[in-house]
């Protein structure tokens, strides 16, 4: 099954947690600080890799978590760092914030790499807090705490030439007689319901080609299929625009020809700017008196070079093939999309939030809070009567009192739920 976009959710690995241990040996029962640093959390890598075209094994696995970074140990022992989670992606997969709708990175090549989320910081030990003055600190910094967030992936198909046209005007026969593909072919609409690439080889040159489901009258604007699969030609850089010259479907190939060049210019400008090469196709279901008055109908209405082609007899194949690639030896290759620079794995440490709960109780949090009570041990005397202090310089005691706070009132601030006293 082909799948070319959906949303996945990521999680880089929480930092573990700094130790708290004091060294205790036969020599030393009453040792210092040995606390030691927790370990990074892992982080969230995409890899781009020529071996898939699809985004179908998302289909079922949707959640990446990376792993935790270990807690720190004795003896100054540092936490394990966590393992990175490796997603792997087809060329061409575009990676779109799904909250703000943003592009965060357009991952073009070959095993090009973006680390979409980095792991937390691991905490600090209790021997990296010891000084002059704390020769004996019994606190220690838990880890850095990560957010997951939701990804839309998209396929945008890296291909060199694409296959557009009216449905059954002989895309997939083309693409079977030029390349190695083997597309399924039949005589009705919508043959197609994927685009299939086929890897071509003219006289030692290469190029890799894509069949597009069929555009019809009103793709640009949501009608059919085609306007699904518009953006997988949005990256070729020549498009074979097969016309049916014997009309079989009952249509007006001028008119087909018009329409499927109404539709790319509907959708982007810049795609009807991509150089085209017309195909008059199912030429063998012509007489040669009917394909003589076509032919000179199509050069007087739209004046445009052309190459006649039968699928069936393979005749204007090799013509096709020869064209195709002295084209694209002019043509450069289209550079990755434009992306505005966006820091995605932003992390708040400067927010402080003060909301109410149903009993009226004021509840602190916010990035700047959770970054400063990394380091604190509520359940300490000492530690906790840091932390209120530390509130007061903050300015969070004022933020309350404008927000009405009084004596007797109850603050929650993480775990800690407090009376506040003047």
């Amino acid at each position: 099954m082909f799948l070319d976009r959906t949303k996945i959710t990521i999680k880089a690995g929480n930092g573990g947690n700094g130790s708290s241990s004091f060294l205790h040996t036969a020599q030393t029962a009453n040792g210092g600080p040995d606390g030691g640093e927790g370990g990074k959390g892992g982080d969230i890598i995409f890899v781009a890799t020529k071996n898939l075209n699809t985004l179908y094994d998302f289909r079922f696995h949707k959640k990446f978590f990376a792993e935790n970074g270990g807690n720190g140990g004795q003896r100054l022992k540092t936490g394990a760092k966590g393992k990175d989670v490796i997603i792997k992606v087809p060329c061409g997969t575009v990676l779109i914030d799904s909250k703000t709708n943003k592009i965060i990175a357009d991952l073009f090549e070959d095993e090009m790499r973006f680390v979409a989320l980095k792991g937390g910081e691991g905490g600090h030990g209790n021997a990296y807090y010891k000084s002059s003055i704390k020769q004996a600190p019994h606190f220690s910094q838990s880890g850095e705490e990560t957010k997951s967030r939701e990804v839309i992936l998209e396929l945008k198909t890296i291909a060199d030439v694409g296959l557009i046209g009216y449905p059954n005007a002989g895309k997939s026969t083309l693409l079977s007689c030029i390349s190695n593909a083997n597309p399924k072919i039949a005589n009705y609409p919508f043959t197609t319901l994927y685009p299939n690439l086929g890897f071509c080889e003219v006289k030692g040159q290469t190029f890799v080609a894509a069949d597009i489901p069929g555009l019809i009258e009103g793709a640009s604007e949501g009608q059919g299929l085609g306007h699904y699969f518009l953006k997988h030609i949005e990256r070729v850089r020549l498009l074979l625009h097969l016309v049916d010259i014997s009309e079989s479907d009952g249509r007006d190939f001028i008119e087909d020809y018009k329409i499927i060049n109404k539709e790319l210019a509907g959708y982007s400008q810049e795609l009807l700017k991509t150089p085209q090469l017309i195909i008059l196709s199912k030429i063998d279901l012509l007489d040669e008196e009917t394909l003589k008055e076509r032919v000179r109908r199509f050069e007087n209405e739209i004046g445009e070079s052309y190459i006649l082609l039968s699928g069936a007899t393979y005749r204007g194949v090799e013509d096709i093939k020869l064209k195709t690639i002295e084209l694209l030896s002019k043509l450069p290759k289209k550079p990755p999309l434009e992306i505005e620079e966006f820091n995605f794995d932003v992390k708040d440490k400067s927010s402080i939030i003060i909301t109410r709960d149903d009993e009226g109780a004021f509840i602190v949090s916010g990035g700047r809070i959770d970054e400063f009570a990394r380091g604190i041990v509520l359940s300490d005397t000492r530690s906790f009567a840091y932390f209120q202090k530390s509130l007061e310089k903050m300015g969070v005691i004022a933020m309350l009192k404008e927000r009405g706070l009084k004596n007797g009132d109850t603050i929650k601030i993480k775990d800690a739920v407090f009376e506040y006293s003047e």
